[in-house]
């Protein structure tokens, strides 16, 4: 027996609803798929509803993680349950899972209680951070856990402590972290928080193996736009010798590493005497700017993957997000260049993205 989904709920950064919004429509719309889009403005939170029910496999199928930009998290969504009661929710819940799925062989690996991530939400947070465990262990006594790694996830998102929204998705099509958000640890020495936002990218926009054979010891990047040395220090950090590119200091303990050579230049305009295997751009400046400065390496090669930001206007960003990404992939593809290009709004950017690009 198939389960069908009713539509797709999606987390977001407060304030790119509207984003998601475009995205979602976008992205259905290539697939033939239509529905109609729920959401409020500020509130973190878009939903998606079908017209017509699909198969949640095949849904989240057409609609691949990797190719969300705007999204922090998206699930199948399979109902709602309403007026739980303030005792024993958990045994509600579960009772309403069981009798629903009782004829599939549909077991969850892992229960992600959910909230909105917005300030108005903080009581419905401490709420969901308590009650998870007694999901969890309510689930487990009816059998609905099977504890595999690549089991469904069980999504449930609480607007209130009354009522929840439920769904799935699978844990290689979806963000590494709950909801999408990172909590990351600062890293010793490091002189910004951007450095968190690289090391986010590393998780959210590359896969284990990428990051195994390309993040080790002995290659060669170049950091436009380096000061004070956040992304710089997470190469280091990973034996990649750096060359920092910034009329800016370079803060002591990114240069204490070793690896790192400050080379006091505009970062649009040096280049490197030979190709380089990472060359990463952070810089303040127009996003199609910024899109013809990483296009121009890839052809001239010089690199062969980059990550960067695109700081993005007030408006019309998922418009500017595609004209970047287009312009890019039409310079790579007159050249014959076979490239993987991921984006992502992650959890520590703010009014931009960050992309990975690379050959293939």
């Amino acid at each position: 027996m198939s389960l069908l989904a009713t539509g797709l709920v999606m987390h977001c950064r407060a304030g790119f609803e509207s984003e998601v919004a475009a995205e979602v429509i976008a992205l259905c719309g290539r697939h033939g798929i239509s529905g109609v889009v729920r959401t409020k403005p500020d509130t973190a939170l878009v939903r998606f509803t079908l017209d017509q029910p699909h198969d949640w496999q095949a849904l989240l199928a057409a609609l691949p993680f990797s190719e969300w930009i705007f999204a922090r998290e998206r699930f199948a969504w399979l109902g709602s349950i309403k007026d739980l009661p303030e005792q024993d929710r958990a045994g509600f819940i579960t009772q309403h899972l069981v009798a629903l799925y009782a004829k599939t062989p549909l077991r969850f690996g892992r229960v992600s209680c959910e909230f909105a991530d917005t300030n108005e939400a903080k009581e419905v947070s401490g709420f969901v951070r308590k009650f998870a465990p007694h999901l969890e262990k309510a689930l487990g006594k009816k059998g609905m856990l099977a504890m595999k790694a690549d089991a469904p996830t069980l999504h449930l998102f609480f607007e209130t402590s009354g009522a929840c929204d439920f769904g799935v998705s699978m844990p290689e099509d979806a963000s590494p972290w709950p909801m999408g958000i990172a909590h990351l640890r600062m890293p010793i020495g490091a002189p910004s928080r951007s450095t968190l936002k690289m090391a986010e990218a590393f998780f959210a926009l590359m896969s284990e193996k990428e990051r195994a054979s390309t993040l080790r010891a002995g290659l060669k990047a170049v950091d436009l736009g380096a000061a004070p040395g956040g992304w710089t220090l997470q190469f280091a950090q990973r034996g990649v010798k750096v060359s920092a590119i910034d009329n800016g200091p370079i803060a002591e303990s990114v240069l204490a590493t070793g690896l790192v050579e400050h080379i006091r230049a505009d970062g649009f305009v040096w280049r490197p005497k030979q190709r380089v295997d990472w060359m990463v751009c952070d810089m303040v400046e127009q996003p199609a700017r910024v899109a013809e400065l990483i296009a121009d390496w890839f052809v001239t090669g010089r690199c062969r993957r980059s990550i960067f930001n695109l700081k993005l206007p007030m408006k019309k960003r998922y418009v500017e997000v595609e004209k970047c990404r287009a312009l890019i992939s039409a310079r790579l593809d007159d050249e014959g260049l076979s490239h993987v290009m991921r984006a992502r709004h992650l959890y520590h950017d703010r009014e931009e993205i960050t992309a990975y690009l690379a050959l293939i």
